[in-house]
């Protein structure tokens, strides 16, 4: 997927109002940006960092700007914008990518199901069973030591979790896939990972250990687990490859 606008260059000042980041740019001037990210992007930005942002051109909106790409306390890239990994995880799915989901005959995306008033991101029909594929943007690189956040520790080796906050939410959409499981279709945990120094995710037991317990049951009651990871440049980012996902008890 290449981005439809050309993306631009700022410096972190600050996050504020959740959907709010302050930008310097390189003529001093400070630039206000819509961040489209609900989470704590938590190890995601450093001040003084560099952050990469686009120009909707669309003068109705009061900040036309939004916020894509941010540089990470340990050097990295991540794509924030929470709105990216749907896409990307649909694109990779036509393509051919993700070698796991190609028994389909049409992809449909935000398909209302379950009990709990879900919508799920992409539904796959057509092959021998409808796929309820969930996806989750993962961008928490941590450093921990047996689950404990430590200043040195995992983050060396690309160890990466999800949630990176407490998540009902997500908690939610395990219950509704395993529930799918139970009916006879395939349902699918998608991490979608948006962090060059990610190379194996895991639950954040030490953030959400409800969601940590429920992702090894939904694991034994059927539900597939799956983890790409994308390229990411100024110009362009799209899944690549596949990577662990490691249900450490």
């Amino acid at each position: 997927m290449k981005f439809q606008f050309p993306l631009q260059k700022g410096t972190w000042i600050t996050r504020y109002k959740r959907f709010m980041v302050d930008l310097t740019l390189a003529n001093n001037e400070v630039l206000t940006v819509h961040n489209a990210n609900t989470g704590s992007m938590k190890n995601c930005y450093v001040e003084g960092g560099d952050a990469w942002y686009w120009d909707s051109q669309n003068e109705k909106r009061k900040y036309p700007h939004s916020l894509e790409l941010v540089q990470t306390p340990s050097g990295h890239v991540a794509c924030i914008n929470t709105s990216r990994p749907n896409y990307l995880v649909a694109e990779a799915i036509e393509n051919s990518v993700v070698s796991e989901l190609q028994d389909y005959d049409q992809l449909k995306t935000e398909v209302r199901y379950g009990g709990e008033k879900s919508r799920i991101d992409i539904l796959l029909s057509g092959g021998e069973k409808s796929i309820y594929v969930e996806v989750k943007n993962t961008t928490l690189l941590e450093n921990t030591i047996n689950g404990v956040p430590t200043p040195d520790g995992d983050a060396a080796e690309g160890i990466g979790y999800f949630p990176d906050s407490v998540s009902e939410r997500a908690s939610k959409h395990l219950r509704e896939l395993m529930r799918m499981v139970e009916e006879g279709h395939r349902g699918v945990i998608f991490f979608c990972v948006n962090h060059t120094g990610i190379k194996e995710v895991r639950p954040a037991d030490h953030i959400d250990p409800v969601y940590g317990q429920l992702l090894r049951e939904a694991a034994k009651k059927g539900v597939e687990i799956l983890a790409y990871r994308s390229h990411i440049n100024e110009h362009e980012i799209y899944l690549k490859d596949k990577v662990p996902v490691v249900l450490v008890d």
